[in-house]
């Protein structure tokens, strides 16, 4: 890595995180020598607090508003950026990539993109809050202690998963559950991705064996949607964690897989 100009790298939070979960991610990443930045999804207020009252400017955002307010940030960058998304972060870091947007995407524990087939009991679970009314697809919703310890915290004490509850969980449009649950239903989807491209940069998809909201499977199956596609995929599981892996106790683990794939690849 050039330290003249370091790489930039763009993380990408999920479905109910605030962008502030990845500051321990951004501080080892620039420690590493990287120019690491985490912006919010369009209408995240500064902090969590912030966003919690004003949820009305989060609502009615999918896919494609999400994917791009992430073109308009890496479109001011110096260089193509790595992106790092875990959830739906990690379905937008896929799209990202696929658009030759970025150098290298890493997608942790990804939102369902079309194609991708399993659809465990866990999952199904772990989506109702929203699902389960059709008029969410419009709203902001706002997880319960008790949905985000089995969807996210279920690998962790539940003191933890309060913890981790009351410092980074905030309301999040229910759109791109609806719209990623009816991808496999409809010819265009905006969770459609050309798994196919053959000129794109190095992906790595991992899974955690005990995640919830998107069970191992799930992930597994999204890794194999690019078979066919000759340019570099990777998979890696971590057998004991939930969905919560990048920002519980054990991030750490997960970012140093990262940073060195990362370097695997020469970037």
């Amino acid at each position: 890595m050039n330290e003249l100009l370091p790489v930039p790298v763009v993380f990408i939070h999920g479905l109910w995180i605030h962008y502030d979960a990845w500051q321990p991610w951004v501080e080892l990443y620039r420690t590493a020598g990287y120019r690491p930045i985490a912006p919010g999804w369009p209408g995240d207020s500064a902090s969590v607090e912030q966003t919690r009252r004003n949820a009305s400017a989060v609502a009615n955002k999918g896919i494609d508003d999400i994917t791009s307010g992430y073109l308009d940030v890496i479109g001011r960058l110096p260089a193509k950026p790595v992106v790092i998304g875990h959830s739906f972060g990690g379905l937008i870091a896929q799209k990202l990539l696929a658009q030759g947007a970025v150098a290298a995407a890493i997608a942790i524990d990804p939102g369902q993109i079309k194609g991708v087939r399993p659809l465990p009991f866990a999952q199904i679970r772990s989506g109702f809050p929203v699902l389960s009314r059709p008029g969410n697809s419009k709203r902001a919703v706002m997880l319960t202690k008790k949905q985000f310890r089995y969807g996210l915290g279920n690998a962790l004490t539940e003191k933890e998963s309060g913890e981790l509850f009351d410092r980074y969980v905030i309301p999040g449009p229910g759109k791109p559950l609806f719209e990623a649950s009816a991808a496999n239903f409809k010819k265009s989807s905006p969770a459609a991705v050309d798994t196919r491209k053959r000129d794109r940069g190095p992906l790595l998809i991992t899974g955690g064996g005990k995640d919830h909201t998107v069970p191992e499977v799930v992930a597994r199956a999204a890794y194999k949607l690019y078979a066919g596609s000759g340019a570099v995929t990777d998979y890696h599981v971590f057998p004991d964690r939930g969905h919560s892996l990048v920002l519980d106790h054990g991030w750490r683990e997960v970012a140093d897989l990262t940073l060195s794939w990362l370097a695997s690849q020469g970037l």
